[in-house]
């Protein structure tokens, strides 16, 4: 089953706060994914990752045409979390 994000933010130093259609929220930590092509970018262009989307069907994140992380690996890899500070207040 394709896990849906339903709420997406970023975060301090290249994290990612995702909540999905499911209830489940995390914390994904992008900068573990740094070395992946393209994704030194994220760090070194100011403002670059504040700039993420979320595609339009919930199941992709992105910054560019190059740089992108499918939602299973968020919800697979993320951790767990009872509130994001970000979405929910």
């Amino acid at each position: 089953m394709i896990q849906r994000i339903a709420k997406l933010a970023p975060l301090p130093d290249l994290k990612l706060a995702a909540a999905f259609d499911d209830g489940r929220k995390v914390i994904y930590d992008v900068g573990e994914d740094i070395q992946l092509p393209g994704y030194h970018l994220l760090a070194e262009v100011p403002g670059l990752f504040q700039q993420v989307r979320l595609d339009e069907s919930r199941t992709c994140v992105f910054w560019n045409d190059e740089i992108d992380l499918p939602s299973h690996a968020i919800y697979e890899y993320g951790r767990p979390v009872e509130k994001l500070p970000v979405i929910e207040r």
